[in-house]
């Protein structure tokens, strides 16, 4: 773990919530940010991989697969019992998706388990983030978003066909318009957001596509992706400054504000009739 001197104690006071935390930048940045002296609790589905990891930054684990959105409403339930307050949600859990395989609810996996389901969970935890005074929400996106195309009226293939790659960048440009509706709605409550794009990582990414998995297994994995610590810093360093109203509603590729988004990212009728559109198929409007 690092260096926990009272020099480096930047989240002293602060309670933290990481999905997708089990492994690979979900997993460094909460022992990372519970080093600094964050209150951290972390979530996964994997029950085996996460202990360890809740052991580390000293809290009971938190299991959740965002493939059911039961999970998600019991996991919501178990923070609110836990915190009265949160400073700092990283909606980090995602990936890649083969979109024939249906969630548990019935929809795309790309869609919910990218979008859907983080977007229950902080809805769920509004109350928390905004007894927090100011409190930051973090979406992992990616640079993938540009090759996504949010059709509103077709939210879950089931007009058109779901190809797996274009599907994962409508759900990384989902978290991206996600982090606008939350910037246009929340900011009275004192709740900031922003959305990231880590870079490629070498981590467990794609797991659950045999595509993806195949090059992350490859030789050329060495070749075209950057060390864990290097993609969880982006999200350390944001989780570290906290509600910033000057980049609230931004999208960073990396360090760099205002990374390159699709067009539809900055759509007042794409915006809100996601928010709309999402909140009905959770059951919250």
């Amino acid at each position: 773990m690092s260096d926990q001197s009272p020099t480096t104690q930047t989240m002293a006071g602060r309670t933290v919530l990481v999905t997708g935390a089990s492994d690979g930048i979900g997993a460094e940045t909460a022992r990372t940010l519970a080093a600094r002296g964050a209150t951290v609790h972390v979530t996964g589905r994997s029950a085996e991989k996460l202990r360890p990891v809740a052991e580390a930054v000293g809290t009971e684990p938190l299991i959740a697969d965002f493939a059911k959105l039961d999970d998600v409403r019991r996991l919501a339930e178990q923070v609110s019992e836990r915190v009265e307050t949160l400073d700092v949600l990283l909606n980090n859990a995602g990936g890649t998706f083969k979109p024939t395989k249906r969630t548990h609810d019935g929809h795309e996996p790309n869609f919910q388990i990218n979008h859907l389901a983080p977007f229950l969970l902080t809805n769920l935890l509004r109350p928390q983030l905004a007894k927090a005074g100011s409190s930051l929400v973090v979406n992992t996106s990616s640079i993938g978003n540009l090759m996504g195309k949010i059709v509103l009226e077709d939210l879950d293939y089931e007009h058109r066909r779901a190809i797996e790659f274009p599907a994962y960048g409508t759900g990384k440009l989902m978290n991206i318009v996600f982090t606008r509706g939350i910037a246009q709605r929340w900011s009275g409550d004192g709740v900031v957001s922003v959305a990231v794009h880590p870079g490629p990582v070498g981590s467990s990414f794609g797991r659950d596509s045999w595509l993806v998995g195949l090059l992350y297994r490859s030789p050329l994995k060495r070749f075209g992706t950057i060390s864990v610590p290097d993609g969880a810093a982006p999200l350390i360093v944001l989780a570290e400054r906290g509600p910033d109203p000057e980049v609230n509603g931004r999208y960073f590729s990396r360090f760099k504000v205002d990374g390159r988004e699709n067009r539809q990212a900055h759509d007042p009728a794409v915006i809100d009739g996601l928010w709309e559109r999402s909140a009905a198929l959770v059951g919250l409007s």
